[in-house]
């Protein structure tokens, strides 16, 4: 592969059950263009996890993901409130998800950890009350 191919995603953040299905497809053209297993399954697991964080916290967002010869980049991006104490919210367990999220099982403190732990490189770039980026990177 030796051109840059990119796809665009626009999550949903009104409900859970739309969650998801950003990576669910980021997952069948990895699949088309013969990506192995193992790489397939960490973007999913990373790009799910930034997925429902943006659904619970920021009411959607966008997701783009871009396929060159040397791996997957990853760009999550929304609108919502912004993360205060990125340190803070890197710890496991620690989250700022409503009640009704959790009683729906999501919202455990483990998404950005993940992300992270899926993933070789990530930054995040957030200002409260303007938003998060989020970019990871799953090389080849």
């Amino acid at each position: 592969m030796s051109e840059l191919l990119s796809f665009h995603y626009d999550v949903d953040g009104e409900n859970f059950t739309s969650a998801g299905q950003a990576s669910v497809r980021v997952k069948k053209n990895l699949r088309q263009l013969g990506v192995d297993p193992e790489t397939i399954r960490r973007v999913s697991i990373a790009m799910y996890e930034g997925e429902i964080n943006m659904v619970i916290h920021a009411n959607g967002g966008v997701a783009d993901v871009e396929v060159d010869d040397t791996g997957i980049t990853i760009i999550l991006a929304d609108n919502g409130p912004g993360i205060a104490d990125i340190e803070k919210a890197m710890q496991e367990g620690y989250s700022t998800a409503r009640d009704e999220v959790r009683s729906l099982g999501f919202g455990a403190g483990m998404g950005l950890p993940n992300m992270k732990r899926y993933t070789d490189d990530m930054k995040i770039e957030s200002e409260p009350g303007k938003g998060t980026t989020v970019t990871m990177r799953v090389n080849f």
